[in-house]
């Protein structure tokens, strides 16, 4: 037994643990158990009952707000307190706020302070006041007329999307959906054979999102897709699902964090492109449940309205889903991998326009999907022998189907770096 991310131990009552309610207040629900070692192992609590009474006399005089706890005890004389995530943060200890790091408790910096802030003020960065007093929105209005008729974008209408406010100006959302603004934006590279290789680049920040999103539209067409005429028709061919890239744009614009400046990189390989968004999942929201579209959390609301209206994004929650759904024909499929500050989205190249997969190779390829193996993982799931696997493996990472993570025993294998 051992301390994690919503668990810790605590020999006896001291300050310290304070800190950790801070932290399961502001962050997430957890637990602190009174009469264990660090390893785990029982030691107990001599007078359970006084012990109880002090543990809330000093989370009632120490932490503001009061959170929300509860104390139980077991027959091993042990006390366990549950601290629920609590609605009013941030929750302070001695005017500090902390978070969990894996097992440790640390004091939270001065950008996740403020993002607590607007979480306790149920308010997202997007609805903040800009410091942009003058603003035109020349592409914004195009497209308002383009897709819903609206022949001139008005200061009422700006208030109705929430890109105006009459009290204190225009909001951040206006901001980024304005033709200049001072936020990042989206960084494209064309890679050769190799990361070391450029062979195209552009950049599009200070600019509307509305206009990143179109230029890098534009830039994806250029290289990954392309026509041939059968007949006396003329076809389109795509690389890559062009709903797929639009979606995985549209979601990188509306739910990244704003508040970091830095750019969505969209990386662009013969095989792929790779999309990396500032910030990880929003809060409470799981990378299953990102992933099966069963709950939608918007980061960026104001701007997830514009979308929509736009036609941008057509429902919120289901862009993953279409992802996938332009791979369906495909046994080659996107791949998400979720870090702590970013997320990555892999596009493969359609297996039309790739070598074949055999049904050996196809058999290790789906094993690495999502996770990574070592050789020795892989010949268990599949039953092949260790020179048929290593085979196969040296055969798709030379086809630049996976990656091979590491060195000598600890060598692991995935499809992108999972």
């Amino acid at each position: 037994m051992r301390e994690t991310k919503n668990l810790e131990f605590k020999e006896t009552v001291s300050n310290t643990f304070l800190k950790t309610v801070s932290a399961f207040a502001n962050y997430g629900t957890g637990k602190i158990e009174f009469g264990r070692k660090d390893d785990g192992s029982v030691v107990g609590i001599k007078d359970v009952k006084s012990t109880c009474l002090n543990i809330e006399n000093m989370i009632n005089d120490s932490i503001k707000p009061a959170p929300d706890y509860s104390l139980t005890i077991s027959d091993k004389n042990i006390i366990t307190l549950t601290v629920k995530e609590g609605s009013y943060k941030p929750y302070f200890y001695k005017s500090k706020a902390y978070k969990r790091n894996d097992s440790a408790t640390v004091e939270v910096d001065a950008l996740e302070l403020t993002r607590l802030i607007l979480e306790g003020q149920n308010q997202s960065y997007d609805s903040l006041t800009s410091s942009k007093n003058k603003l035109e929105f020349k592409i914004l209005g195009e497209k308002l007329k383009s897709v819903m008729g609206v022949e001139k974008l008005t200061k009422d209408l700006l208030i109705t999307l929430e890109l105006y406010n009459k009290k204190e100006g225009y909001t951040i959302a206006g901001e980024l959906l304005a033709d200049n603004n001072d936020f990042p934006g989206i960084d494209m590279v064309r890679f050769g054979k190799d990361i070391n290789t450029f062979l195209d680049r552009a950049e599009y920040a200070g600019v509307s999102i509305l206009g990143q999103y179109d230029k890098a539209l534009e830039k994806y067409r250029q290289y990954y897709q392309y026509e041939v005429i059968e007949g006396s028709l003329r076809k389109r061919i795509e690389k890559i699902p062009e709903r797929a890239f639009r979606e995985a744009v549209a979601n990188a614009l509306v739910h990244r964090t704003w508040d970091i400046k830095s750019n969505i990189n969209i990386s662009m390989f013969d095989d792929k492109i790779e999309i990396i968004s500032p910030g990880s999942l929003p809060k409470g929201l799981s990378k299953e449940e990102y992933i099966d579209g069963q709950i939608s959390v918007l980061r960026n609301p104001i701007i997830g309205n514009v979308f929509f209206r736009l036609g941008i994004i057509e429902r919120f929650g289901t862009g993953i889903h279409r992802i996938f759904a332009s791979y369906k024909d495909s046994k080659i499929k996107p791949v998400i991998t979720v870090y702590e500050n970013s997320i990555k989205l892999s596009l493969p190249v359609l297996e039309s326009e790739l070598p074949k997969l055999n049904d050996d190779e196809y058999s290790i390829y789906s094993n690495l999907v999502q996770r990574s193996l070592t050789s020795s993982e892989v010949m268990e799931l599949t039953g092949f022998g260790k020179t048929k696997t290593l085979k196969i493996l040296n055969s798709l990472l030379k086809g630049g189907y996976i990656e091979k993570l590491g060195n000598g025993r600890g060598t692991r294998y995935s499809v992108n770096g999972f």
